[in-house]
């Protein structure tokens, strides 16, 4: 499946966010400061800033790390830190993403070393390029989805940029150069020089930045497509004119309404993307997405195509019935059953949540598990979102439901809410305790662990609630348990999970495995004490996305451990570690394929992409089955 930034590529202009250097400014840090540093030291103005973005329109943030590589924060004596001052600054636009709820993508900022390169200067090319790759692999292990490589003026260092970017990951590539007031780069490469070298690494889109301001950009834009042709995508980031010193601030002189106007003329010479460097503020971007969208719908008004139809979404909310079994128990142990799990967001917007729903199920996906604040963290409602992705995106969920939050009579409550409006998949959980969250001090409830949990649906099933009062009806929920066969004593975990199951468990949902002897060896305890599962199994699996990824998975989230052999093939695979991952995942869905009743797909990063793909190993056989049998 191709990466959803370069589709989106495809579909039409995208805006990206203005200055993030101007924002950090104009909130009174002097310029002597290094700004990457905030990320660890005020990392709340940075999220400010990227939802200021967010909100003016842009389509895509860049991370604070324009000046993160070694060289760079060596001047401020930050060279130990490159790592944490990447991982963090990527870290911080999702989180600015995840508040906002909006479908942006994170692009990690890469500048330049500011050391001039042989044979030139005196820059070794080993080093810089070295250099570029460490920034890299910290971006990539903090989630970004593409990588931006921008305001270098020198083709030899970009050369030497891409090749690191290229060694460290396949995340897709902008490449912006910047340009003298001659058209030239500072080391005298013209339009054409850049576009053959960038052509030949094959970077998805090569771009101008920095550079003067809106007017001589456009110039440069106008020459880069001439020489690059239709099949090239472009970008084009300006600075608001040439700055002046007024007191103790630094002042750019175009204003939003000439960046509108910028917009306008850059849509027509067929950017892909368009956005504002320094001196570009959120005024900027809200007026360029005013213009971005009126250039749009003028377009679609002068359009033979006929007009799109927002679908019925009534026909979603009528699969649901609400009394006898769910689609999930009516198909467990019949087909092969995937789901995929989502985040609910932490803020108050959830369409980048239902965009990766309808994205799933348009990739066959039947069921989305929907976590209830994993790792302790604040986000929406679990309850909420699913009923907004059964409401709004047509599949089935299944809740996560912890009994950290609620006391006994809360709990109830929100179960025989989930149950009226449809929610009732639920797999009992205790949960994360607070300590490992946002509120370490809150005080978590625990009247019942989730054996108890079980114990209390199980009871709701019987038409009664815990006390034995009638609800009036027996309820219809399905009610999963987790296991987890990769912890130490494995003993323990398979008398836990014989209670659960005793106790009324439906279904087991395991941890993430990763390599299938992991479940073969705990199965077998199991068996020796219990006998068969007598209840259907989903197996877990979380694709990996780098070997920085995975030791930190295997290193500091509870419940997860790798296999030494998976450490090693995603060290191994370097900069395909998103293809290793996936490969993986499938792999061990082969293998468990005849064994257990389906899988349960863990993304990370919110990469819903990912998940579609490692799933499409069962659900194009499946389709490729059902046509077979219908012919």
């Amino acid at each position: 499946m191709a990466h959803p930034f370069v589709t989106r590529l495809s579909q039409g202009v995208m805006l990206c966010d203005g200055a993030m250097g101007t924002a950090i400014h104009d909130r009174g840090v002097p310029f002597d400061v290094c700004f990457d540093e905030l990320n660890l030291t005020q990392p709340q103005m940075i999220v400010e800033i990227h939802r200021e973005y967010i909100a003016a329109g842009a389509e895509i943030i860049e991370t604070n790390t324009f000046g993160g590589n070694r060289f760079r924060l060596s001047e401020h004596n930050l060279t130990d830190r490159v790592r944490d001052i990447n991982l963090r600054g990527a870290k911080l636009a999702r989180e600015a993403r995840e508040v906002s709820g909006q479908p942006v993508f994170v692009a990690g900022s890469i500048g330049p070393t500011g050391r001039t390169v042989e044979p030139i200067g005196t820059a070794r090319q080993g080093p810089v390029r070295d250099a570029f790759r460490e920034q890299v692999e910290a971006l990539l292990e903090g989630g970004v989805d593409l990588l931006m490589i921008e305001t270098i003026s020198s083709l030899d260092e970009m050369r030497l940029a891409v090749e690191a970017a290229r060694a460290g990951s396949d995340l897709p590539i902008v490449a912006q150069m910047t340009f003298a007031d001659d058209g030239r780069t500072i080391g005298g490469n013209t339009v054409a020089d850049v576009v053959e070298m960038l052509s030949s690494f094959n970077v998805d889109v090569i771009g101008v930045n920095c550079s003067v301001g809106p007017r001589h950009t456009v110039d440069v834009l106008k020459e880069l497509t001439v020489a690059g042709g239709p099949e090239i995508h472009y970008s084009g980031q300006p600075n608001a004119g040439f700055p002046a010193q007024v007191g103790d601030r630094v002042m750019y002189p175009s204003s939003a309404d000439y960046f509108a106007g910028y917009a306008r003329e850059a849509v027509g010479l067929g950017l892909s993307i368009v956005g504002g460097c320094c001196g570009t503020t959120p005024q900027h971007i809200r007026a360029m997405r005013t213009a971005i969208d009126q250039v749009e719908q003028e377009g679609a008004s002068q359009s033979s195509a006929p007009a799109i139809t927002v679908p019925d979404r009534s026909k979603a909310a009528a699969v649901y019935a609400y009394e006898g079994p769910t689609l999930l128990a009516q198909k467990l142990g019949k087909e092969f059953v995937i789901s995929v799990e989502v985040d609910p967001p932490k803020g108050l917007n959830p369409t980048k949540t239902l965009a990766g729903a309808r994205l799933l199920k348009d990739a066959g996906v039947e069921f989305i598990n929907v976590a209830d604040s994993p790792m302790a963290r604040v986000r929406m409602s679990a309850l909420t979102l699913c009923y907004l992705i059964q409401h709004e995106v047509g599949v089935e969920t299944i809740l996560h439901f912890t009994t950290r939050d609620r006391n006994l009579m809360g709990l109830q409550s929100d179960l025989i809410g989930a149950h009226a409006v449809g929610v009732r998949n639920i797999i009992a959980l205790t949960g994360d305790p607070p300590s490992l969250g946002d509120y370490p001090d809150a005080t978590p409830v625990y009247d019942v662990d989730s054996v108890g949990l079980v114990r209390v649906i199980k009871k709701f099933n019987a038409g009664t609630d815990s006390a034995g009062s009638s609800i009036g009806q027996e309820a219809s929920f399905t009610v999963a348990v987790a296991a987890d066969p990769t912890r130490p004593d494995l003993e323990e975990e398979a008398d836990r999970l014989s209670r659960k199951i005793g106790n009324g468990g439906d279904l087991v949902m395991t941890q993430p495995v990763f390599d299938f002897q992991t479940w073969i060896d705990f199965l077998q305890i199991y068996e020796r004490k219990y006998g068969p599962i007598p209840v259907p199994v989903l197996l877990g699996v979380l694709p990996l996305q780098s070997t920085r990824h995975a030791e930190f998975l295997h290193n500091e989230v509870p419940g997860i451990r790798l296999t030494d052999t998976a450490r090693e093939r995603m060290r191994l695979a370097g900069n395909k570690g998103r293809v290793e991952g996936v490969k993986l995942a499938q792999e061990l869905i082969l293998q468990a394929r005849e064994s257990v009743h389906g899988i349960y797909i863990m993304p990370s990063f919110g990469r819903y992409e990912v998940a579609a793909e490692t799933a499409s190993i069962i659900t194009d056989r499946q389709l490729a089955s059902s046509l077979s049998n219908n012919s």
